[in-house]
């Protein structure tokens, strides 16, 4: 049996999850996200905690077993906590600026500026001294998404770091060219 699929789903306090139709609904006091849930897999809420189980031992079913819960776990997680993902601008010139309430303009160096649409459910915050792009909601996999999506518009460069990197991430830089 899965590990991750065996644990049960602490419920927190204001977080309430109904099961019905094959879905599973969480409300919180950040929002509100559907789950849907594969055909196989049992879900039931029994004294506060979320359990997920599976029909039988088939391959298939053992493999969505632990994703399934560990998706219900990160609904859960969103709508009473949240997710954030942070993205620091490097280089000359480089910045970001928010134009209405669901668009982003980047400078980049290219010979114009790069308009980005953000989808709903997401919120912005944009610290120009620090050059750094806060990215919060509650779906865990669209912030992760959207925040990849901002990265590929500049790829950190591999020999002076220059681009759009996540805040955690480690640049290893390479050497360049040695003068004769």
């Amino acid at each position: 049996m899965s590990r991750v699929g065996k644990k049960p789903i602490e419920i927190p306090k204001g977080v309430e999850v109904h099961v019905g139709n094959g879905v599973v609904q969480v409300k919180g006091p950040k929002g509100s996200l559907l789950q849907p849930i594969p055909a196989g897999i049992a879900v039931t809420v029994e004294e506060g905690k979320v359990v997920v189980t599976r029909a039988s031992d088939e391959q298939q079913l053992r493999a969505l077993h632990g994703t399934t819960r560990a998706l219900l776990a990160n609904a859960i997680a969103g709508v009473s906590q949240g997710f954030k993902r942070e993205l620091d601008i490097v280089g000359v010139g480089y910045k970001a600026e928010i134009k209405g309430p669901r668009e982003l303009v980047f400078t980049l160096g290219y010979s114009h500026p790069v308009n980005f649409p953000l989808p709903e459910g997401i919120q912005v915050s944009y610290d120009a001294k620090a050059n750094r792009l806060t990215l919060e909601g509650i779906d865990k996999h669209l912030v992760g998404q959207v925040a990849a999506r901002i990265r590929m518009l500049r790829p950190p460069d591999p020999y002076k770091g220059k681009g759009i990197k996540y805040a955690d991430e480690v640049l290893k830089l390479k050497a360049g060219k040695s003068g004769a």
